[in-house]
């Protein structure tokens, strides 16, 4: 059983890199998760208490976040929260750690631009007997689920005006996006 919590805050220090035992990514911050609240007396904005918290994002969305985020950026994550004894000779104290499941900007503050991180490659290829599965895409790398970009049955082409009017394309638009060539439709 875990504790889920969502934290919207500002990244403290650097990132740092680690791994697991296994030889996976790691990426650790701390995170402050500050209060402001509208002072009426002196009409103004002031800070509340400040939590700080232990964030260990693992795996591939550890490796993305070391290459998306850095220091002083302001972001919102969802994870796991786990409240940890500590003390040293001088101190004792609890410790708030946060797995973190998904991360991003908070884009109230600023924004940001997705890109999608290339897959790694199979050790392995595929047989020749086996040929690797491919989407159903119009060229781009995009497709719409359940659309087909080809001419209907009578040929008319209304195949691709549906589907471009799903999707909001105008007429004349190519409604192209530029993606990687490794990338793959979603």
């Amino acid at each position: 059983m875990s504790d889920h919590i969502t934290l919207v805050g500002n990244i403290v220090g650097d990132l740092e890199q680690r791994t697991t035992r296994g030889g996976g990514p790691v990426a650790a911050f701390r995170l402050a998760v500050g209060e402001r609240r509208f002072d009426r007396e002196k009409g103004e904005w002031v800070d509340g208490h400040t939590n700080f918290y232990a964030i260990s994002v693992f795996g591939d969305l550890g490796a993305n976040v070391l290459r998306s985020f850095q220091k002083g950026e302001r972001v919102i994550l969802s994870g796991r929260l786990r409240l940890r004894e500590w003390e040293t000779e001088s101190k004792r104290g609890v410790s708030a750690d946060v797995v973190a499941d998904a991360i991003g900007h908070d884009l109230r503050w600023g924004v940001s631009v997705f890109r999608r991180a290339a897959k790694p490659q199979p050790a392995i290829s595929p047989s020749p007997a086996e040929p690797a599965p491919r989407a159903e895409t119009d060229g781009d790398g995009w497709s719409l689920p359940g659309a087909s970009l080809e001419t209907d049955a009578g040929g008319s082409g209304e195949g691709v005006e549906r589907a471009r009017a799903e999707v909001g394309v105008a007429a004349g638009e190519t409604g192209r996006v530029e993606t990687p060539a490794d990338a793959t439709p979603f």
